[in-house]
């Protein structure tokens, strides 16, 4: 708020204030700091194993394997906000486990999971389309679709 729109505390605002202060127990702003640091390192960390991998053992190359890294994120961080797990970790860790696409895998698992009770079209998926929009759902969907059947041929390919 700007000094000039600041309207001024009447002594009991002030007393009340100052006591608010010394009540409110203070942030550990650098722990917090660190735990999102960690898992959101960690997170990222198993999306570059997770990329190795596929370059290693599925003969992807780096451009490619991105689609097949993207994939396992987004299905894990679904399964644990399934499963209450992603909550209890974004609890713990704050920000770090907002990281792009296990976040935003997360916010759209959260708001289905939360409307499930009004049913799969109008619960499930309406608040699906309402927190991400249709485009980027049935997106996902078809990249999902697309990378498992890429996969599988990559692997009857080399038996």
């Amino acid at each position: 708020m700007s000094n000039m729109k600041k309207k001024k505390m009447t002594t009991a605002q002030q007393q009340y204030d100052a006591l608010i202060s010394t009540i409110e127990p203070k942030r550990p702003i650098l722990k917090n700091c660190i735990r999102a640091f960690l898992v959101g390192g960690a997170i990222c960390s198993i999306g570059q194993i997770l990329q190795w991998f596929f370059i290693n053992y599925y003969n992807f190359d780096e451009k490619t394997s991105v689609g097949p890294t993207s994939l396992v994120l987004i299905f894990f961080a679904v399964l644990f906000t399934g499963l209450g797990i992603y909550d209890h970790l974004s609890q713990w860790a704050g920000s770090g486990t907002a990281v792009p696409i296990t976040g935003f895998a997360n916010s759209i698992a959260s708001a289905s999971i939360e409307h499930k009770s009004e049913g799969f079209v109008l619960g499930v998926a309406g608040n699906m389309f309402q927190l991400a929009g249709a485009i980027i759902v049935y997106g996902v969907f078809a990249a999902v679709v697309v990378a498992t059947i890429k996969m599988a041929i990559t692997w009857l390919g080399a038996m």
